[in-house]
């Protein structure tokens, strides 16, 4: 997942996601930086990171601040603190996090956005936000959401149940809220049917408030559950995905985290974490 210093054809085509005979036509052309060794085509990854950033800004290329933004997510915090990447967080929510990154407020954001009409998660909420921006949609992970509950509240046992009861919501911003408010809907109840605990604005602090009694439930992580000592009903498997700046893909801070990435460590550490699959880490599902 380390950048190197130069790119081939082939992999100028990959990040570019266009034909490799274009990417012939840029070069001949002069529009794109390149040299040639051995009769091969090379294109310096710097000035290539250079020529996106200049092509999708009108020749600015004004550089973002090294905050992550969007949502949280325990496994991504982790790595961002072990990795040492020097990367800050700003993590308040999904659509949050997509605002302020089409604001240019951060080099990357976490968002599990559905898109209840195409059925998807993602995507449609990217495309029509980062149109024109030299953005990457990147996999993280799929992870298992549902009720995190205390064990002698068996009563619950799936969305309809929690009517009557103290439920911990999350802010509006959050793919969390905004994913619990379609499935409520969906199941035919209304936002009053459910007694409301205040906000929590982090996955962890919303099974906190349940492991501390302060509710009967909340629409947590299956990973977040067990560490608390509650139990948990599972509703639906979620797609996690990074929204990555071209340009800062390939600096030192996120080349520190990519690199992390590709550890044993890391590994170890997603596959003991219960409803986690990062079998698809890192691959591409839409770019601008």
């Amino acid at each position: 997942m380390a950048a190197p210093e130069y790119l081939t054809v082939k992999e100028l085509a990959d990040l570019l996601r266009v034909k490799e005979r274009k990417v012939y036509d840029l070069a001949a052309s002069g529009e794109v930086p390149c040299s040639r060794a051995t009769g091969k085509l090379l294109f310096p990854a710097g000035e290539i990171r250079a020529w996106i950033s200049g092509a999708s800004s009108g020749g600015t290329g004004a550089a973002r601040p090294p905050i992550f933004l969007g949502s949280h997510d325990p496994l991504l915090e982790w790595a961002l603190r072990q990795s040492q990447c020097g990367l800050a967080t700003f993590l308040d929510g999904s659509l949050d996090g997509l605002r302020r990154f089409v604001a240019g407020e951060g080099v990357a954001a976490g968002l599990h956005l559905r898109d209840g009409a195409a059925g998807g998660w993602n995507i449609p909420g990217v495309a029509a936000a980062c149109e024109g921006q030299a953005a990457v949609l990147v996999s993280w992970a799929v992870r298992r959401r549902g009720l995190v509950v205390r064990p002698e509240e068996s009563g619950i046992d799936g969305l309809p149940a929690l009517a009557g009861r103290r439920f911990v919501p999350r802010q509006p911003e959050s793919g969390s809220q905004t994913l619990f408010d379609a499935l409520w809907a969906e199941a035919g109840q209304t936002p009053d049917a459910i007694d409301r605990a205040p906000v929590a604005r982090s996955e962890d602090d919303a099974v906190r408030t349940v492991a501390e009694g302060e509710a009967d439930a909340a629409f947590g992580l299956e990973a977040l559950a067990a560490p608390y000592g509650l139990s948990f009903v599972p509703v639906v498997d979620e797609r996690f995905d990074l929204l990555v700046d071209r340009r800062a893909w390939f600096e030192p801070p996120m080349q520190a985290l990519l690199g992390f990435l590709a550890t044993d460590t890391f590994r170890r550490r997603a596959a003991a974490m219960p409803g986690y699959d990062v079998t698809e880490l890192g691959v591409v599902r839409w770019n601008g």
